[in-house]
């Protein structure tokens, strides 16, 4: 089977990869002719572990082909996913303007039947627009059917994820299409994955109400840090017991600065909008962005409680990426904290395993950029850990207490024992313990 993956940003460049892996015929577009070509290279544009040797594998056994040749690449494709880019807007709307320009692509090369498969995170109606699109704009009378195909790829752990899913969500209404998606994912029959198949609109939302749900689990389980904080508790012990109930769980109960990166900021936006579309009000999304927002402000009300007036004062940031096991700074709690602290005068020594380049144009003005965790420590009055890479955790705290002017530690992530930490001799402070 020939297919195409339209868009060659994480979603589609990973799905791309797995599918060749699976022994698909894979092309994936891109109307970047720089990118194309460095990935013809085998050079990946984002760090995600395993893709370049799930890419790189799949270009030498000639399964995977990247190219800008979108017309050949939908008329030799019995498959289409369309993985492009669906940024908000300023309202909080998805941005469907490329999905748009892509149906009509695929309009003005339909040559035969074919699937055409939403494997962005789109808002409920958007295979109806497709259809709409393609329907009115196609040159002859060829059959088609949209399918939605929701990813749920974590970053740091997505080809993983796409191997071994939770579950398969599949939303077309013939039968026909079902069946031909079914066959893209046989190997994950074999090791007996849920199919979830449904219908269009249902599928579209499953994605948003998924990953609204896990947003609202880190910001309830950042309310109970704050009330856990003032209580004298430890949320740790509370998200435990919380998690043991399995009408629960344990995932996502982690508390710290709040969410960030591609999806969950931009998906309880755009869940928000789709409801208030059908003129419902979402109290509850309404309250988890909020609450998500105001952690960012509550972790630099730490900072400063720690150290002072932040004027004059130097803070070593531990961390840019908005979570570890990637390069992604979009939406980043930390870099909210690192242009708080420069905003009220504080000189900033940062460092981060993977995200320093893609951080520097997000930063209000110029931090010091640090070869690793020690240099961004020496001479900081403060040592703030903001993502929780490995590294981070087995970090030599004496090393680090001489090199601080202060030994003065705000966990943000909860990576070290506050017990330990006090008696090696800093003043630590962490979240909701």
């Amino acid at each position: 089977m020939n297919i195409c993956v339209i868009g060659t940003g994480y979603v589609g460049l990973v799905t791309g990869a797995c599918f060749a892996d699976f022994g698909v015929n894979v092309t994936c577009v891109d109307k970047d002719g720089e990118k194309i070509k460095k990935l013809n290279h085998g050079e990946i544009p984002i760090y995600e572990p395993g893709l370049k040797e799930i890419v790189d594998k799949n270009l030498r056994e000639k399964r995977l082909f990247f190219t800008t040749d979108i017309n050949e690449s939908i008329r030799k494709s019995l498959v289409i996913f369309i993985a492009v880019g669906t940024p908000p807007r300023g309202d909080g709307r998805a941005d469907l303007s490329y999905i748009e320009d892509v149906s009509r692509a695929i309009a003005e090369n339909l040559n035969g039947y074919k699937v055409i498969v939403t494997k962005s995170t789109v808002p409920v109606g958007t295979g109806k627009l497709i259809e709409k699109i393609i329907s009115e704009e196609r040159r002859q009378g060829h059959l088609f059917d949209v399918a939605s195909n929701p990813e749920f790829l974590r970053e740091g752990s997505a080809v993983e994820d796409f191997m071994r899913p939770d579950r398969v969500v599949i939303g077309a209404r013939n039968e026909q299409a079902i069946a031909i998606l079914r066959d893209l994912y046989t190997p994950l029959y074999l090791i007996e994955t849920p199919f979830v198949v449904t219908g269009l609109e249902t599928s579209e939302l499953i994605k948003y109400a998924s990953n609204a749900f896990l947003a609202l689990k880190i910001s309830f389980i950042n309310e109970i840090a704050n009330v856990c904080e003032k209580a004298g508790a430890d949320v740790h012990v509370v998200a435990k017991a919380m998690g043991l109930d399995r009408r629960i769980g344990p995932k996502f109960l982690h508390p710290g600065p709040g969410y960030g990166g591609s999806c969950l900021p931009k998906d309880t936006a755009a869940l928000l909008n789709i409801a208030k579309g059908v003129n419902y009000d979402f109290k509850l999304m309404d309250a988890v962005m909020a609450v998500n927002l105001n952690q960012r402000k509550l972790m630099l009300v730490k900072i400063k409680d720690a150290v002072g007036k932040l004027k004059g004062k130097t803070i070593g940031v531990l961390g840019l990426t908005f979570k570890p096991n990637t390069d992604d700074v979009r939406e980043s709690p930390a870099i909210d904290i690192i242009n708080g602290l420069i905003k009220e005068g504080a000189i900033v020594r940062a460092y981060d395993p993977a995200g320093m380049k893609n951080a520097a144009s997000l930063i209000a003005d110029k931090a010091i950029y640090c070869k690793d965790s020690y240099e961004a420590a020496e001479g900081s009055d403060c040592l703030v850990i903001a993502t929780e890479w490995n590294q981070f955790r087995i970090l030599d705290m004496e090393r680090v207490k001489s090199l601080l002017k202060r030994p003065v530690v705000v966990d943000l992530r909860n990576v070290y024992e506050p017990d330990a930490m006090r008696k090696m001799g800093f003043e630590y402070k962490s979240v909701g313990r």
